[in-house]
Order: structure tokens, then C-alpha cells, then sequence
């Protein structure tokens, strides 16, 4: 009882962080987009200085939370569907280290070089230009790997009730990775990537709810 109460716990609190951090990012998404941040609006535009910061801080904390949920996850699991929980704790760990990784280097170098107005060599290839920088399709194979991670880990939810609604969220959140990863191929994908602002934080706020549950049942 003691080790699933701390499962839920740290179940709970990581699945609030998550939802904390990526309604944050949509909020602020849609803020940049509308040129509230210096960017000139739209999707199309690269982020100033000021928009990498308030964008990538939520973002890097998220991807923090989000590993240490699914962990939670696969912990909740029964045995007979760990194998899908633990898969999308592999994909879920993937995407973490990218994300992480790309948005430190973006906080730390990049950002610090826009607010000087210097940008030398050595940082003009780790510049995050929209659909078109390595920096930007690493960003887009770490959240194709988050993308898989919900879409195993939701076979580890089978039940009725509030496990349906989070297997659908989490399900619906692994549907979208083709318009994650295919965007520079082809850019209006963007827009069938943008349901991310709905899926996954109905995917977190929903586990949020169920590890609550589970913790009022022990």
C-alpha cells in the first residue's frame, strides 16, 4: 500500500505539473502567434529572444514532467499490459532527452545571443528557424517520440469509466504524430499538429484525475 501511494502520488503531482506547464505553452503559443511577442504573428515567423524564453521554459519543464508521468504510468499498469506502458515510457524518456537537450541549448546559447544581437558562427546552426533548422526538426522528432509514447500507453488503460476517457485522450494525442513529423515537408500540417493543444492536456489532466482517484481508494 505505502509503494502505491507514493506511485499515485508522484503520479498526481507530475500529471498537474504537465498540465500546468503545457496549457502554459498553449496560452503563450497563441500569444506569439498573434504578435504579441515581437515575432510579427503566425506560425511561419521565427520567436525573438524574449518569445524563445516564455515559450521554451514551460516547454522544458514539461518534458520533465511528462517522463516522470509515464513512469507513474507504467508503475499503475497491470502486468498483463506493462509491455504497452513501458514502451511508451522508452518513447516518453526519447523525447524527453531531445526536447530537453534542444530547448537548454536554445535558453543557454542561443537566446543570450539574440538579446545581444550577435550572432556568430558558432550559434547561427543551432538557430531555430521554423520549418527549416536542424534544431527545429530535432524539436519535431521529440514530440513525434511523445506522440508515440501516449499512443502505446494507452493500451495500459483498458477500464470503463475515467481509464476509457484517458485511453481515448491518450490515443488521440498519438494520431496526431504524422502531422507533427512530417511538417517541413509539407508546412500546413502545422495546424493538424496544433489538436497537440487539446490532446495532451486532456490526456494529463485526465490522469491527473484517475491517480487522484486511486489515492482516495487506498
Amino acid at each position: 500500500m505505502d509503494d502505491s501511494k507514493q506511485v499515485y502520488e508522484l503520479g498526481f503531482w507530475s500529471a498537474v505539473f504537465a498540465s500546468v506547464f503545457s496549457v502554459a505553452y498553449d496560452i503563450l503559443q497563441l500569444a506569439e502567434w498573434f504578435g504579441l511577442m515581437g515575432s510579427g504573428g503566425g506560425p511561419e515567423n521565427d520567436s525573438t529572444w524574449y518569445g524563445l524564453v516564455v515559450l521554451l521554459v514551460p516547454s522544458l519543464f514539461l518534458g520533465i514532467s511528462f517522463v516522470v508521468m509515464m513512469g507513474s504510468v507504467h508503475r499503475h499498469a497491470p502486468a498483463d499490459r506493462k509491455i504497452w506502458s513501458q514502451t511508451g515510457l522508452v518513447f516518453a524518456i526519447m523525447y524527453s532527452t531531445l526536447i530537453c537537450m534542444n530547448y537548454f541549448v536554445q535558453l543557454t546559447l542561443v537566446a543570450p545571443a539574440l538579446y545581444r544581437g550577435d550572432v556568430s558562427d558558432s550559434v547561427r546552426p543551432f538557430l531555430f528557424n521554423v520549418f527549416n533548422s536542424f534544431t527545429y526538426s530535432v524539436d519535431l522528432l521529440g514530440y513525434s517520440f511523445m506522440s508515440l509514447s501516449t499512443l502505446f500507453a494507452a493500451f495500459a488503460f483498458m477500464g470503463p469509466g475515467l481509464e476509457k476517457k484517458v485511453r481515448w485522450f491518450l490515443i488521440a494525442n498519438g494520431l496526431i504524430m504524422p502531422f507533427i513529423a512530417l511538417q517541413t515537408f509539407y508546412h500546413p500540417l502545422i495546424w493538424g499538429a496544433s489538436m497537440w493543444a487539446i490532446t495532451l492536456p486532456g490526456a494529463t489532466i485526465s490522469l491527473a484525475v484517475l491517480f487522484r482517484r486511486k489515492l482516495r481508494e487506498l
